[in-house]
């Protein structure tokens, strides 16, 4: 293991808070004195399928851990899942079904090892120690907290005083959060800013169960594409990994110059001197924005495709919206209800260019609409699908007509 001061410096970087950080010291003085690893522990729970930009910042931060020798242990709440995590919400959560969860959490065991060394990490599920509690175990974990101090978290405090419900499964949230901290004897715990509450109930457990308590670390909250709103999949302002190379360059792309440093710092694996000499540029004026945004773009496909579909789709991008091409791999969509005209906003759905005739008709307004390469702005069009014809909404759906 390196020396203490430089394992600080690394895991310092990028996050938001530690707690307490004078008991992190000490905790990797022991470990580098013994040679011991720390328990480094995250639990995610499997509400939805597939991971993005936004999970992949504190993941990327256990990386950093995994490579200074300590061991990390990934926490499936298959069991935590089916309440849902009541953090920021401003109802009660519909719960999840045990299938539903077994789906997401498969498909999240496939996708954390893109980043993860899956040789080197632990993964194990709550339901294997919370499942098995009785109602008497129940009982005695809820002794150990107060009301009072379950009201003092924001979300369930303005809830409260609005006179909106809570239900009690959602006080057992953060206890049962708290408990995976005491069944894995955790020594580090991670999760986002908006999870501080969670990650203490952790401490204050370890210690009621005679435990050395947990040190909590949380990560920022990474802002999406637009700019302004926490990175989810439902607002539409996620960039997933699994998607594919070209679709992540061009969402890249659309990244606020604002963000950019901000981004290669939580989301990328480049090093400290690296990040400080773009950070330098930047702000110099040294570097040109959009060359820092096309080499982020390529980092951040690179990362989860390798660096030739990065290039080929770098490439793409250049030919696509730098020199005004039409991209080489354009979808064929066939036709097969070809009556004549068509309208020209209810031919987009069909297409796949648009998920209404609403949001096609104000694409159509807005200028975005293409035929042939020639922008129509009639959102009243008839057109007359032929073969080959090449409809393109935006800067990146496109769709080769075959009748």
């Amino acid at each position: 293991m390196i020396a203490v001061e430089q394992q600080l410096k690394i895991i310092k970087r990028g996050v938001a808070e530690i707690l307490p950080e004078a008991e992190l010291i000490e905790k990797i003085k022991v470990s580098v004195q013994t040679n011991t690893p720390l328990r480094v522990k995250l639990g995610l729970d499997p509400t939805a399928p597939d991971i993005h930009l936004g999970h992949t910042v504190v993941l990327r931060k256990l990386k950093q851990f995994q490579d200074l020798g300590h061991h990390i242990i990934i926490i499936i709440g298959d069991f935590t899942g089916r309440i849902g995590d009541p953090t920021g919400k401003s109802e009660t959560r519909k719960q999840l079904s045990e299938e539903d969860v077994i789906i997401n959490a498969k498909t999240y065991q496939d996708q954390i090892f893109r980043i993860l060394d899956k040789e080197k990490t632990e993964v194990v599920f709550n339901s294997t120690w919370l499942a098995p509690l009785n109602f008497a175990d129940v009982v005695k974990l809820a002794a150990k907290y107060t009301v009072a101090r379950m009201l003092e978290r924001d979300d369930f405090s303005k809830r409260f005083k609005e006179g909106r419900p809570i239900s009690i499964h959602e006080f057992f949230y953060p206890l049962m959060q708290g408990y995976d901290s005491v069944a894995l004897n955790a020594d580090i715990e991670f999760g986002g800013t908006d999870q501080k509450f969670n990650l203490l109930m952790g401490r204050h457990l370890q210690e009621e169960c005679g435990q050395k308590p947990q040190i909590a670390i949380t990560m920022p909250i990474l802002e999406g594409l637009d700019g302004v709103n926490k990175m989810s999949k439902s607002l539409g302002n996620y960039i997933g990994i699994n998607e594919p190379p070209n679709e992540i360059y061009g969402k890249s792309m659309s990244i606020p110059d604002d963000l950019m440093i901000r981004y290669y710092e939580l989301v990328t694996d480049i090093s400290i001197e690296e990040l400080d000499n773009i950070r330098n540029g930047y702000l110099a004026g040294s570097i040109h924005p959009r060359d820092l945004k096309m080499q982020l773009a390529h980092t951040i496909v690179r990362l989860y495709h390798g660096k030739e579909a990065a290039d080929a789709a770098q490439n793409e991008f250049i030919k696509v919206f730098q020199q005004r091409d039409m991209p080489t791999d354009i979808p064929e969509v066939v036709l097969t209800n070809n009556e004549g005209a068509v309208w020209l906003p209810k031919l987009l759905v069909e297409l796949g260019l648009a998920t209404s005739n609403s949001e096609a008709k104000r694409s159509v307004q807005a200028g975005a609409v293409k035929i042939n390469g020639e922008k129509i702005t009639n959102s009243d069009a008839e057109i007359f699908p032929t073969n080959d014809m090449i409809i393109q909404n935006g800067k990146r759906k496109f769709a080769k007509i075959k009748v």
